[in-house]
């Protein structure tokens, strides 16, 4: 199934492809830019460490890291690497692993093709022997350490630890040294057969690009495989939050501090009007023009650091608010006096519109870019929704809406704070 998404306000389209393999395509097409971005992704995380194939019976739990380890392995393959294969056409490739999703991509301004099929063709061939484990398992310890030793690493898992009983998303997306060690090939391919099922996987596409000529090589490369339908395990997460302040000393030229407001979580996922509404709220709250930013800007206890978001996966979501100050036990009390402030009188209608005019203008501006239009349709593909969905959400959202929605998140009993500092 072929089809053709198009925004008459925005000027801007998106071509779809519904692939009998069961992946989906997006493409946008932008002949004015001269470059090109491309993403192979799965929807599968760091905190997919219990799960099963719908007609197995018994959950199947994995070491944590697994899907990080997975994505590092995927370049290898019995004749050599991707970089390699990539360093030939002269794309720039990468690839990472978050708490939800794993993405393989390249950039690239001419030889498009040739890096698109090398794309398609390496995520869709594992190859994993023991004696390459163990090597890789060397490395990833190496980078362990070095998350260890990362400031606003260490701020970001420290909070999560506080505000998290269960949920894995507390846990390192790249494990730890312990678990990292009990991975072996037959689990590598375990999780590869599983995740990497063509109907739990989305390629998105955007640059200079023919959306027929993308679609043309993925009839030419995607196998046809039978679906694979996964159910992650439950996980009994409690309202409360483990602790209210966690505090670590690395060398730091200022304090750097990290508050979460966890949410309460009734369905795994987040809708569209939650996300959009929550954005809002941070804007009009915590953005540059807000009252609460000009006081603390003033008075020296931030600086441009400072910022807010909504994070959110299956099964957990938080707002965070992150930066830098000499005094981060005062930013937080400050913030929780402004939060009860609104709460109490109402969020301004004028401080209302002009954040969604803002956070509307970011959409647009999501276009002007062929990497972040690229991010966009991911989140979109991820999220199951309409390209534009997000965009036309913001457009037609109310002031009702976003009061709504205020009433239910950002309380300070489920609220932490993680501070990173020097000795």
């Amino acid at each position: 199934m072929k089809q053709t998404f198009i925004n008459k306000e925005l000027k801007e389209s998106c071509a779809f492809y519904q692939h009998k393999s069961g992946v989906k395509i997006y493409v946008a097409e932008k002949p004015e830019y001269s470059s090109a971005y491309a993403i192979f992704g799965t929807r599968y995380g760091s905190i997919d460490t219990a799960f099963k194939r719908r007609e197995q019976q018994e959950f199947i739990t994995v070491p944590e890291g697994i899907a990080h380890f997975l994505e590092h392995k995927l370049f290898e393959s019995e004749d050599g690497d991707a970089f390699s294969r990539y360093a030939k056409t002269g794309a720039m490739a990468n690839a990472y692993t978050s708490f939800d999703r794993t993405c393989y991509l390249f950039s690239c301004s001419s030889n498009f093709e040739e890096s698109f099929r090398i794309l398609l063709d390496f995520v869709q061939n594992p190859y994993f022997t023991e004696a390459t484990v163990q090597k890789e398992q060397g490395i990833i310890g190496q980078e362990i350490n070095m998350y260890d030793d990362s400031a606003p690493w260490r701020l970001l898992f420290n909070l999560l630890n506080a505000l998290y009983h269960n949920h894995p998303v507390k846990i390192d997306i790249a494990g730890t040294r312990e678990s990292i060690a009990k991975i072996n090939a037959d689990l590598l391919y375990s999780c590869y057969n599983t995740f990497y099922n063509l109907n739990n996987m989305f390629i998105c596409v955007a640059g200079n690009v023919k959306a027929e000529d993308v679609f043309k090589i993925a009839d030419e490369l995607l196998r046809n495989t039978e679906p694979v339908y996964i159910d992650r395990a439950r996980v009994d997460e409690p309202e409360q939050i483990v602790k209210s302040k966690v505090e670590m000393n690395l060398p730091v030229a200022t304090p750097m501090f990290a508050i979460g407001y966890k949410e309460t979580c009734e369905s795994p996922t987040r809708t569209i009007k939650e996300r959009v509404c929550t954005d809002v709220i941070l804007k009009v709250l915590f953005g540059s023009a807000s009252p609460l930013y000009k006081k603390l800007f003033d008075a020296a206890l931030i600086n441009d650091s400072f910022s807010a978001e909504y994070f959110y996966g299956h099964g957990y979501s938080s707002i965070i608010v992150e930066g830098e100050s000499q005094q981060p036990e005062k930013v937080y009390d400050i913030i929780n006096q402004e939060i009860e402030s609104v709460r109490k009188n109402g969020i301004d209608k004028n401080a209302f519109e002009s954040a969604k005019k803002s956070l509307y203008g970011s959409c647009v501006s999501v276009y002007n870019s062929v990497e972040n239009t690229v991010m966009s349709m991911v989140s979109a593909a991820f999220a199951e929704e309409g390209i534009f969905d997000y965009t036309e959400y913001v457009k037609d959202m109310t002031y009702e809406d976003v009061c709504c929605r205020f009433e239910n998140i950002l309380k300070k009993e489920f609220s932490a704070i993680s501070v990173v500092k020097s000795k």
